[in-house]
Formats: structure tokens, C-alpha cells, sequence
């Protein structure tokens, strides 16, 4: 089996790769662009914020029936940390020269 087959029967299962993971994220990133017409950004990422909490506590609560919620906060943090410093240290997320 190619490397292509088996990408199409990982993602056919559920199975996110790297492309598939960037994929999704592009869709919650053009519902927030949507919703960004009308609400202002400054808004926007807290709800976003705590959407993707009340995901990630559903997810630790009812799929993996995680014990130690401190452990799974502090593992969730160091993956948010991580996400955050790489999205902005992205140079394609730089403001256009002479903007302000």
C-alpha cells in the first residue's frame, strides 16, 4: 500500500495526520474569520479560548476518563504554550508593512 493509500484509510478512520490536523484547524480558523466581521477580534479569541476548554474538559471527562485533571491542565498548557509561541514566531502572520 502507498503512502497515499494509507494517509486516505488513516483519515477514512478518523486519523489525523499533519495535513489533516492543519485542515481542521483552517475550518475553525474561517469560522472565526466569519464571525470576526462582526465581533471584534479582542472578543472573538476568548471565546474561541473557551470553546477549545470546554472541548478539552468534555474530551479529558468522557473519552479518556482522565483522574488527574491537574496533570491533564498541565499537559494542555504546555501544548497550548508550545502552539502559541510557533503561530507567533510565523512571519506569515505579520501585519503588512505600513499597516498600524
Amino acid at each position: 500500500m502507498s503512502n497515499r493509500q494509507e494517509r486516505r484509510a488513516a483519515r477514512a478512520q478518523g486519523d489525523l495526520d499533519t495535513a489533516g490536523f492543519l485542515q481542521v484547524a483552517a475550518r475553525f480558523i474561517e469560522v472565526a474569520n466569519r464571525e470576526n466581521r462582526k465581533i471584534p477580534a479582542t472578543d472573538l479569541h476568548l471565546a474561541f479560548l473557551w470553546a477549545a476548554s470546554r472541548y478539552n474538559a468534555h474530551v479529558a471527562k468522557a473519552v479518556l476518563e482522565v483522574d488527574d485533571h491537574e496533570a491533564f491542565v498541565t499537559h494542555m498548557v504546555k501544548q497550548y504554550t508550545e502552539m502559541l509561541r510557533q503561530n507567533l514566531a510565523d512571519p506569515e502572520l505579520d501585519p503588512p508593512a505600513g499597516s498600524a
